[in-house]
């Protein structure tokens, strides 16, 4: 027999070492190839961990244990032809054996799909894909199909959640699946999420199950419709919300209930409540006693949330992060708007607003700023000669931020229609990985919530960001006399181990002449 030495797989670059979450098998518990036997957590994801081959499973390292990349986990002693292992011992039995066998059809056929998957010749391993320069975990937000299902190809698998989006997962191949990483856990790209034994067609298991009550087969009919119409996720809530999916609207392809939709419904059996809680007359009763009872309940932390909270420590613990502020007078941009606005909308088909004058602001400043538009990597500092712009994009499921590319080379038109068709595929939960990864400079707009001022982190490995605040009416001194102005407050937060006060201050400056005198921008001056 033949030991096979499992190992804490790479998960991704920065990350050295995981956490054994939880054991999905016990020790000497026997194993198919490709399933699942633990959970594994690492700072940024957490990964489920298969089995390499058949066998006896004997755990080396208990729940809780940390190891280090490429430290022992288990190891399973594979026997040639492991799974007719298990009907060795009933053929031992010579007399007795013929009757078991006959009198359990059963397990023959659960045997089939792994046999026919064998004889196909191919076990696929379905990996974390690479979704994005910047994004080197995702978690596991729900799986649409079960552990030994037989799934077609393209059929989605599962949800995965990173920090800036939500997608799906295909299957690669048709065949017997295999899951290897549990709902909620943090996978690193390129780690296993599942295992596909191929087949030669439908399993053999689905006559075993046909011969079945007959009507599991409108179930499991009704089942697949409303999984059609809702995504995992989706589905996920509004079980947690006790919602009926029919009752809620889809805002995805063909009425698909989607995240968001999910997040946004609410219960509509108020109204039958009270009919049904009439019986129940005491616990009515029983409310107005505790009306003054201070009420606190709990909710776990989305994935999404989790990562975020990391991400936003991190950049806190691991930069010199530091605030400047100016002001700036939106008058001459809000007359130059005011005066163009209508034949601007005319003629380009979308409306001129003050992210098109902020953008184009930035991207000047940065040419004349370079190591604000830079970012430490290693022992180096990268500068970058095109200005790839993150807008901050509020949507029901968090803060998103897409990018803009070569803002610099963009007119006000093409930044403006860039600006909409982001913020509606945010808004729509239909952002791609790659419209979120990579931005050199972030802008973030505060002001369309009230906010008067704030200190914006950083977004990492960006090393700058600039606040935009709410326009307020205010005195100032212009040419000696007291008049009332349009004022916005900006901040800029930014790295202090490569931006000295002097580059961050001036390039703050910079933006406020350049908005505060526009023909500037158009002049290139």
């Amino acid at each position: 027999m033949a030991e096979i030495e499992i190992k804490v797989p790479p998960v991704g670059e920065s990350i050295t070492e995981v956490t054994i979450g939880n054991w999905f098998k016990n020790d000497g518990d026997f194993v198919k190839m490709d399933e699942v036997i633990c959970g594994l957590d690492s700072d940024k994801a957490t990964f489920e961990l298969t089995a390499e081959a058949e066998g006896i499973l004997h755990i080396k390292a208990q729940e809780g244990d940390t190891l280090n990349i490429g430290d022992l986990i288990a190891t399973i002693e594979a026997a040639n032809g492991a799974a007719p292992k298990e009907t060795a011992p009933k053929a031992e039995a010579a007399p007795a054996a013929p009757a078991p066998v006959a009198a359990e059809p059963a397990p023959a056929p659960a045997a089939a799909p792994v046999s026919t998957a064998a004889a196909t010749g191919q076990v696929y391993e379905m990996k974390v894909p690479a979704v994005g320069e910047s994004i080197s975990e995702v978690t596991i937000a729900s799986w649409s199909k079960k552990d030994g299902d037989y799934v077609a190809v393209d059929e989605i698998l599962c949800e995965l959640e990173s920090d800036k989006a939500t997608f799906e997962l295909p299957a690669e191949a048709a065949g017997i699946l295999t899951i290897v990483g549990k709902e909620g856990d943090t996978l690193s790209i390129g780690a296993v999420i599942c295992t596909i034994a191929a087949t030669a067609g439908a399993p053999a298991a689905t006559p075993a199950q046909a011969s079945a009550p007959a009507a599991s087969a409108p179930a499991s009919a009704d089942k697949a419709y409303s999984e059609k119409h809702a995504s995992p996720v989706a589905a996920k809530i509004l079980a947690e919300k006790g919602i009926d999916p029919k009752d809620v609207n889809g805002s995805g392809s063909g009425g698909k209930i989607m995240k968001d939709d999910a997040l946004k419904a609410e219960k509509a059996a108020p109204a039958a409540a009270p009919a049904a809680a009439k019986p129940a007359a005491p616990a009515p009763a029983a409310a107005p006693a505790v009306s003054g009872a201070r009420a606190s309940r709990r909710e776990k932390m989305s994935s999404l949330r989790k990562t975020i909270a990391r991400r936003l420590v991190a950049v806190k613990n691991e930069t010199a992060m530091l605030t400047t502020f100016n002001e700036v007078d939106m008058k001459p941009v809000m007359d130059l708007r005011s005066k163009f606005k209508d034949k601007f909308k005319e003629k380009h088909e979308v409306g001129l607003g003050f992210m098109s004058f902020f953008v184009k602001a930035v991207t000047v400043a940065l040419k004349d700023f370079p190591v604000i538009n830079a970012q430490i990597d290693g022992e180096e500092l990268v500068y970058n000669d095109f200005a790839d712009i993150s807008v901050a994009v509020s949507t029901p499921r968090g803060l998103v931020v897409p990018v803009i590319r070569n803002a610099e080379t963009l007119s006000f038109a093409a930044i403006e229609k860039e600006i909409v068709r982001l913020a509606v595929r945010a808004r729509d939960g239909k952002l791609g990985l790659d419209e979120m990864s990579g931005g050199t400079f972030t802008i973030t707009n505060g002001g369309t919530f009230g906010s008067m001022l704030s200190t914006p982190i950083i977004n990492a490995p960006q090393s700058a960001i600039l606040g935009m605040h709410n326009i307020v009416e205010r005195p100032v001194v212009v040419d000696g006399q007291i008049v009332v102005r349009p004022i916005m407050y900006v901040a800029l937060s930014y790295d202090h181990r490569t931006i000295d006060g002097k580059d961050s201050v001036s390039f703050l400056v910079r933006v406020k002449q350049l908005l505060e005198d526009p023909m500037r921008l158009l002049l290139d001056m």
